[in-house]
């Protein structure tokens, strides 16, 4: 527990009790608008009356560092991500404790730099796949740009991180959908509805959880006892389980956690490919300077790992993308003993909010915010900034593990696509952001395709 000094208790300012039917609606029909208000009305810091709940929004680095780092022991995982539980099970997204700690220890070996360098080559194989399906369908209707990101990712998942093919499960991406729309569902109603009542939206979530389910126990049978020697994350998990004294618990567990590496695996980095084709299309000219880079480092060859650092301004793009839009848009906490952040009492039990989505668009630690400028992570231009207050892959203990496997896919392939075909978005469609458990485009990502010159 942090020490409280000079007697009196300060509480974040805020909207009054009366507003939390507001701003239980606010939260169900637009979140990020919710955060947004809350930084422009109350600054770095606001509690905010939710339904039954008051949830304590901190909006700054410094907050950040602490909650995320510094006293990070405090914090358990938050709204969201608990009522995600009961979407995803515990897996590594949603664990706590010696089990997240058994988890992480069982996969962080396949996400070592001498790993990566092998995956390269996986990436741009499937990347190569991806142009020439897209290629097929030059001059032609629109394609839905993020349906097709979920089947590259899934396919480089499945061969780096499984050693698996994963193109023979069919609907896997409309499963996980599903599945997110429950987990925001239970944070929207704060788990307060039955899982048991037949509302469409937890039937579609059944229908999606017995699928995926399926998926993992076909790859586990497909895999059978052929673990020994092995070293892929799938045999690994196999493996950890087995020491579990109920099989039962044992078999959940595998499940659980291949379900969430399912996801976290190839959700993340498909909106990150998502949303920087998006802004490259709004910004013909900085897609131009991408495309002249792919040209000169790539030539017409399929990308190395040594190629990543010559591929310095896709680099930026990608990175000027996830601060804009961060898949990961928020960071809820749990407080499990009274704290003080930023000068403001914090109550054991609170609910805390950390949002990388309005943290980088903080005006004090970001010229103009709101635009699209590459160029801001120029190393030659980085000017002095607090280090959280840019934290599109979490921080701390929690830090993702897969942060440089998605920021190598998501370079090379943006690499390749931009060196092969030029996508067009469809006029007059808008493009919104849809905060799920990672930050999508609502309803897909309709784009044409052209040749280049």
């Amino acid at each position: 527990m942090t020490t409280i000094q000079g007697g009196a208790r300060r509480t974040p300012p805020g909207p009054p009790r009366p507003a939390a039917l507001h701003m239980l609606i606010l939260m169900g029909r637009d979140r990020l608008r919710m955060m947004t208000l809350a930084a422009e009305r109350y600054g770095d810091a606001a509690r905010l009356p939710v339904g039954p709940k008051q949830l304590y929004f901190f909006n700054h680095p410094d907050h950040a560092k602490h909650v995320l780092s510094d006293n990070s022991a405090n914090y358990q995982k938050g709204i969201g991500l608990v009522h995600a539980r009961r979407a995803l099970g515990d897996g590594l997204l949603t664990s706590e404790g010696e089990l997240w700690r058994k988890q992480r220890r069982v996969i962080q070996p396949a996400f070592q730099n001498r790993r990566l360098a092998q995956y390269a080559g996986v990436i741009g194989e499937e990347a190569a796949l991806l142009v020439e399906r897209l290629t097929a369908r030059a001059d032609g209707p629109p394609v839905d740009v993020l349906e097709e990101m979920t089947t590259l990712t899934l396919g480089v998942l499945g061969r780096t991180l499984l050693d698996a093919e994963l193109s023979g499960f069919h609907g896997v991406g409309a499963s996980f959908a599903a599945v997110q729309d429950q987990a925001m569902f239970e944070l929207e109603t704060l788990s307060a509805v039955p899982p048991w009542i037949p509302l469409p939206r937890q039937l579609r979530f059944r229908r999606a959880r017995r699928h995926l389910q399926r998926v993992v126990d076909e790859l586990v049978a497909g895999r059978g006892r052929d673990v020994d020697g092995r070293d892929d994350v799938l045999s690994r998990l196999i493996v950890s389980t087995r020491l579990e004294k109920d099989p039962r618990v044992a078999r959940q567990r595998l499940r659980d956690e291949l379900v969430t590496l399912l996801l976290a695996g190839h959700e993340t980095t498909a909106s990150t490919l998502g949303w920087s084709l998006h802004l490259l299309d709004r910004h013909p000219e900085i897609r131009r300077r991408v495309r002249e880079e792919a040209v000169t480092v790539l030539g017409d060859r399929l990308p190395e790992y040594e190629d990543l650092h010559r591929l310095r301004y896709t680099a930026m793009v990608v990175e000027e993308a996830i601060r804009l839009y961060p898949p990961v848009w928020l960071l809820p906490r749990k407080a499990q003993q009274d704290d003080e952040i930023g000068g403001y009492h914090v109550p054991a039990g609170a609910d805390i909010l950390i949002s990388p989505y309005t943290l980088h668009r903080h005006p004090r630690f970001w010229d103009e915010p709101e635009r699209f400028d590459p160029d801001r992570f120029d190393p030659s231009r980085r000017t002095e900034r607090p280090r959280y207050a840019y934290i599109p892959f979490g921080a701390g203990p929690r830090f993702c593990v897969g942060n440089n496997l998605g920021m190598m896919e998501a370079t090379l392939v943006l690499a390749m696509l931009l060196r092969d075909v030029r996508l067009a978005g469809v006029p007059g469609r808008p493009v919104v952001p849809e905060p799920m458990l990672s930050l999508r485009v609502r309803g897909g990502l309709p784009m044409t395709v052209h040749k280049v010159d």
